[in-house]
């Protein structure tokens, strides 16, 4: 998979879910955490199709923004 791809998938992935634990965690419904949850694992999926020795950049890449 490209890192073109990775990085914003993982990004979207981890923005998305961290959003809806705490949109829960603020009161909304208890059925924020399946899908947020479920992004947070899909989250790691396509750092996983990365050497490891390039996962950091990803946060780096991202994280920076």
């Amino acid at each position: 998979m490209p890192a073109a791809l990775v990085y914003p998938l993982a990004a979207l992935a981890e923005i998305a879910g961290c959003f809806a634990i705490w949109a829960w965690w603020r009161g909304a419904s208890v059925f924020w955490l399946v899908p947020g949850l479920m992004s947070l694992a899909l989250f790691g999926w396509p750092l996983a199709q990365v050497e490891a020795g390039f996962a950091g950049r990803a946060f780096a890449a991202y994280g920076g923004v």
